[in-house]
C-alpha cells in the first residue's frame, strides 16, 4: 500500500522586532501619563471652576432635563448616561463626584440637589442604586445658554458626542466653591468664598479694569466656609490672596455655658472645614488617654438636621473652662490649618494664581461669553426680522402670491417666480411657501408688525452692547448682581485677628511643649476668694466680683439674699435645709455670676431644685435654709421655739450629715451664724410676738443635739423667722430693722389685704430664753396673723415668691404699731447685698 505523502509544515510568519529605548520610552509614557492626569482629571478649569468630570456631570443633567423643577431621578441613570458618553472612566469616580457636588458641607453653594443618603463628614453615601438627584438651582447659572454658542464645543472619546470644553458660568464658581485635588508633581486646594462677596469683587474688577488687591480686599476679607467656624489670624490669607499660596487656622466656635446646675461646659457650634464631630470626639479622647487632656468628665454629639452642629464637652469642676477650651483647640481639630494653593488651568496649562489673578480669569471669560451669547442673539433676531419683512411683503399681495403657486409645476419654480417678482430672498421665499392658512388672517398682520417693531428695537439694543465695551461690562456686572440676589446669602465664617490670651491659664494651655504633668495644674481654677449667693426666690451663685462693696445696689430680680457667705473658690460650705441636715457643698460647682454696677444679677444662676440633685437631692417638701461656713458655730431655731448653737465638729468625709434632732412634724425656720457670745438672736412667731436675747443664754452643743427651748409659744403659734445680728447693730438706732407682714385667716393669698410694718430693732427689749416675748405688729381690722416677719440689717429689701422686686415703707415706725396696706404680695424680706456685703467683710478682717 503506498505511503501518503508527509504534510508541508507551516510557514512561519517573519519576525517584526523593534528595539526602543526603555528610558526613551518610560519618559514619553509617563509625561502622556501626567499631562492627562493635569489636564482631564485633577485640576479645575480657572473658568468655571470645575474638573472634566464634574463639567460632564452637569452637562448631562441639563441635556437629560433634570432641572430643580422636575423630579430626582437614580444617580445610577445619571452615573451611567455621563460614563457611556462623555467620562471614560470608572462609575465610582463619577458617583464620587456627583455626590461631592450635593453636600451642603463641602461646597458652599452645592450644585446638585440630593436626595437620599448622600453621606456626612463622619460617613460615606450609600450606592447610586439608592440615591437621586437633579440639578441644583446654582447649576442652572453655570450651564445657562449653552445653546447659544457662548462656548467651544468639542468631541467626546469616542467622537460619537460633542461637549462643552467650558461652561458659561454665571458666577467665579472656582472661588465660590473652591476646589480641591492632586495631580502628578502638583496640587491644588483652594478655599470657598461668599458668593455675594465674590460677585462684588467681579463686579468692581469689570467696571474698573485697573483695580489693585487691595481693592478687591475690600469687597472680598477672606475665605467663607460652609460650615462656618472661625479663621485666626489674616496674615496667611491675605498672603495666598497675592501670590497663590498660604496658610492659616480655622478654629470651632464654641461658648461656655451653664450645661447644668452644678457643671460648665464647652458647647460647639460651628467646627473647622471638613471635619465631623465623630473625629471630634475620638481625638479628644486620645488626647485625654495621653494625658494631653485634664479637666474633661464627657463629650456630647447632639447632631442633628434640625439644628445643626451640637457637641457638648462637659467639664470636671475646678477647671477653667477658657484654659480647657484652648487645650482643645491645641490638640485636638477643633482648631485646623488650611492651606491654600491655588493652582488651576488657564489656556490648558497649569498656573498658582493669586486673588485678582483668579477674578482678571473669570471676568475675560464671562465677558466673552455675554459678548458670543450677543452676537449669536442679534444674528437670529436679524434673521427672523428678514422674513418678518418677507411675510409682510407676501401677505400685502396674497391673491397673487396664491395664484403664483398653483400655477407653478413645482416648489422649485414657485420659489423662483416669487423671488423674481416680489424680489425676495431664497429664505424669504422658503418661509412664504411654508406659510399655513390661519396665518393669513387681518391680526397675523398686526402680529408681525409688531413683532417687526420689537425685533428691531431688540437688535439695536444688542448691536449697542457689541459696539460699546462700557456697555458690555455693564450688562455682564448687572447680570452677576442678579445672581448674587438669587443665590447669595450671609457670610458663616467669622474673620478674627489672633486672639489675646484671656488669663494665664489660658496662655498656659497654648503654650507648645507643655509638659504633660503640668496639664491639669494648668488649666484649674486657683482658689481665689469669692463670694457665695443664695436668693429668697431660690436662686444661688458664686462670684469673685467685689465692685458691690464700693457701688450702691439697685433693685433688680432676685436680690433679696437669704445669705451672702465670703470663701474661696475651692473650698467647701455648709448647706442647711429644713429637715436639720447639713450638705457639704463644693464652692467650686456653684455657677458664676458678676457683679454689674453694684448688683448681684443671679438670672444667670441656678435654681436650688436643679443645683441639689444626686447624692445631694433635697428630699420632698425640704427647703433650703442657707449657706454657711463649716468652721464657726451656727444658731437655729425651729418652728416649735427650740434653738440650738452648733459646735463646727462636722465629720470630715460625707457629703450630709444631721446638725438638730428635731421631733416629729418640727422643720428648721431659720440659720445664722452667731459665733459671738454677744450676737442678738430673734425670734417672731406668726402671733406677731418677737423674742430676743443674747447667744450666750445658749450653750454651742454637738450636732446631734435636739437644742434647748428658745421662745415660748402659745397654743396655735409658730415661728416664723429667726436671725442673729450683731450686738452693735442690734443696739445702733435703725441699723437693724424688723419687717413684719400681716394678713386674716381668709385672705385669699395674692390678692392684697396685706399690710407691711417696718421698726427698729433697738426699740424691743432684750429678754430670757424661753418666754413669749413682746408684740411685734398690731393686727388691723380682719388680720389675725404674720404671713412674714424679719429682723434684717437695714435698709431691708422685699421681693415676692419668684424674686421681683417690691416696696418697703422708708418711714419706721412703734415696735407694737399696724402696718400700711401694700398692693403687692411680699414672701420674703432680706438685707440688702450691700449691706450683707459690708457685713461679711467685717466677718472676714475680723
Amino acid at each position: 500500500m503506498a505511503r501518503r505523502p508527509a504534510a508541508a509544515a507551516p510557514e512561519t510568519p517573519a519576525e517584526n522586532i523593534t528595539d526602543i529605548d526603555v528610558s526613551s520610552e518610560m519618559e514619553t509614557s509617563f509625561l502622556e501619563y501626567a499631562y492627562s492626569v493635569i489636564y482631564s482629571r485633577a485640576l479645575p478649569d480657572a473658568r468655571d471652576g470645575l474638573k472634566p468630570v464634574q463639567r460632564r456631570i452637569l452637562y448631562m443633567m441639563a441635556q437629560m432635563g433634570l432641572r430643580p423643577d422636575k423630579g430626582h431621578v437614580k444617580s445610577a441613570r445619571v452615573v451611567g448616561e455621563v460614563m457611556g458618553k462623555l467620562h471614560p472612566h470608572g462609575d465610582a469616580a463619577i458617583y464620587d463626584a456627583l455626590v461631592r457636588m450635593a453636600q451642603s458641607w463641602a461646597l458652599r453653594l452645592p450644585l446638585v440637589d440630593g436626595h437620599g443618603n448622600f453621606g456626612s463628614l463622619d460617613d460615606g453615601p450609600a450606592a447610586p442604586r439608592y440615591t437621586e438627584a437633579r440639578m441644583a438651582p446654582a447649576a442652572l447659572a453655570l450651564t445657562a445658554d449653552l445653546d447659544e454658542d457662548v462656548v467651544d464645543f468639542e468631541p467626546n472619546y469616542d467622537n460619537q458626542f460633542m461637549q462643552p470644553s467650558v461652561l458659561p458660568a454665571a458666577f467665579p464658581n472656582l472661588l465660590v466653591n473652591g476646589a480641591s485635588g492632586i495631580a502628578v508633581g502638583m496640587a491644588t486646594n483652594m478655599a470657598p468664598h461668599n458668593l455675594g462677596e465674590v460677585i462684588s469683587g467681579a463686579q468692581h474688577l469689570i467696571l474698573n479694569p485697573k483695580a489693585s488687591l487691595e481693592d478687591i480686599l475690600a469687597h472680598i476679607p477672606g475665605p467663607d466656609f460652609p460650615s462656618g467656624g472661625r479663621i485666626v489670624g489674616l496674615d496667611g490669607v491675605h498672603q495666598a490672596y497675592r501670590s497663590g499660596r498660604g496658610s492659616f487656622k480655622i478654629r470651632a466656635k464654641a461658648s461656655i455655658e451653664q450645661v447644668s446646675a452644678r457643671r460648665n461646659g464647652i458647647i460647639v457650634t460651628e467646627l473647622p472645614y471638613m471635619v465631623g464631630p465623630e473625629t471630634v470626639i475620638a481625638k479628644t479622647k486620645e488626647a485625654a488617654q495621653a494625658k494631653k487632656l485634664a479637666g474633661i468628665s464627657d463629650i456630647l454629639d447632639l447632631t442633628d438636621r434640625r439644628h445643626g452642629t451640637r457637641m457638648v464637652v462637659e467639664l470636671k469642676a475646678g477647671f477653667d473652662p477658657h484654659a480647657v477650651l484652648a487645650q482643645l483647640y491645641k490638640h485636638t481639630p477643633l482648631e485646623t490649618s488650611f492651606g491654600i494653593n491655588n493652582v488651576a488651568l488657564v489656556n490648558g496649562q497649569p498656573r498658582t494664581l493669586g486673588l485678582l489673578e483668579l477674578l482678571q480669569v473669570y471676568v475675560d471669560h464671562r465677558i466673552d461669553v455675554v459678548r458670543r451669547r450677543t452676537s449669536y442673539r442679534l444674528g437670529k433676531r436679524k434673521d427672523r426680522l428678514h422674513l418678518v419683512e418677507g411675510l409682510l411683503i407676501a401677505i400685502l399681495d396674497i391673491d397673487e402670491v396664491i395664484q403664483i403657486i398653483r400655477a407653478a409645476e413645482d416648489t422649485a419654480t414657485a420659489r423662483e417666480r416669487l423671488m423674481t417678482i416680489f424680489d425676495l430672498t431664497q429664505p424669504q421665499a422658503e418661509h412664504i411657501l411654508e406659510l399655513r392658512l390661519r396665518q393669513l388672517t387681518r391680526y397675523s398682520t398686526l402680529e408681525l408688525e409688531q413683532e417687526k417693531q420689537k425685533l428691531e428695537e431688540e437688535i439695536a439694543q444688542l448691536q449697542a452692547i457689541l459696539d460699546s465695551e462700557t456697555l458690555l461690562r455693564q450688562t455682564v456686572a448687572g447680570e452677576l448682581a442678579e445672581v448674587a440676589q438669587k443665590h447669595g446669602d450671609e457670610r458663616r465664617s467669622e474673620l478674627v485677628d489672633a486672639e489675646p490670651d484671656a488669663t494665664p491659664a489660658v496662655a498656659a494651655a497654648r503654650t507648645p511643649g507643655k509638659n504633660n504633668d503640668d496639664v491639669a495644674g494648668g488649666l484649674e481654677i486657683p482658689d481665689s476668694p469669692c463670694w457665695v449667693l443664695l436668693s429668697d426666690s431660690g436662686m444661688l451663685a458664686r462670684t469673685s466680683d467685689r465692685s458691690a462693696l464700693l457701688h450702691p445696689p439697685r433693685r433688680r430680680r432676685h436680690d433679696a439674699l437669704r445669705s451672702l457667705l465670703a470663701t474661696t473658690a475651692r473650698a467647701e460650705i455648709g448647706a442647711v435645709t429644713s429637715t436639720g441636715r447639713m450638705l457639704r457643698v463644693p464652692v467650686i460647682e456653684m455657677p458664676v455670676v458678676e457683679i454689674a454696677g453694684g448688683t448681684v444679677n443671679l438670672n444667670q444662676g441656678a435654681k436650688t431644685k436643679d443645683f441639689f440633685t444626686g447624692s445631694l437631692q433635697l428630699e420632698k417638701k425640704e427647703e433650703l435654709v442657707g449657706f454657711f461656713p463649716l468652721d464657726t458655730v451656727l444658731a437655729l431655731a425651729t418652728a416649735a421655739g427650740r434653738v440650738k448653737r452648733v459646735r463646727p465638729e462636722y465629720p470630715a468625709k460625707g457629703e450630709h450629715w444631721e446638725v438638730i434632732s428635731l421631733k416629729d412634724k418640727d422643720q428648721v425656720v431659720g440659720a445664722a451664724v452667731a459665733a459671738e457670745e454677744s450676737d442678738r438672736l430673734v425670734f417672731i412667731s406668726r402671733a406677731a410676738q418677737l423674742l430676743t436675747f443674747e447667744a450666750s443664754k445658749v450653750r454651742p452643743q454637738g450636732r446631734t443635739g435636739g437644742g434647748v427651748a428658745g421662745m415660748k409659744l402659745s397654743a396655735g403659734d409658730a415661728v416664723i423667722g429667726f436671725s442673729a445680728i450683731p450686738a452693735a447693730s442690734a443696739d445702733s438706732p435703725a441699723a437693724a430693722v424688723v419687717v413684719s407682714c400681716a394678713a386674716g385667716s381668709e385672705t385669699l393669698e395674692g390678692l392684697g389685704g396685706e399690710s407691711i410694718k417696718v421698726s427698729d430693732l433697738a426699740e424691743f427689749p432684750i429678754k430670757g430664753r424661753d418666754t413669749g416675748g413682746v408684740r411685734a405688729h398690731r393686727f388691723l381690722r380682719g388680720e389675725d396673723h404674720l404671713t412674714l416677719g424679719a429682723a434684717v440689717l437695714a435698709p431691708p429689701l422685699a421681693a415676692d415668691r419668684r424674686g421681683a422686686p417690691r416696696t418697703v415703707p422708708a418711714e419706721l415706725a412703734r415696735r407694737d404699731g399696724s402696718g400700711v396696706p401694700v398692693d403687692q404680695p411680699i414672701d420674703a424680706v432680706a438685707s440688702s447685698p450691700e449691706a450683707l456685703f459690708q457685713n461679711a467683710a467685717a466677718l472676714v478682717s475680723g
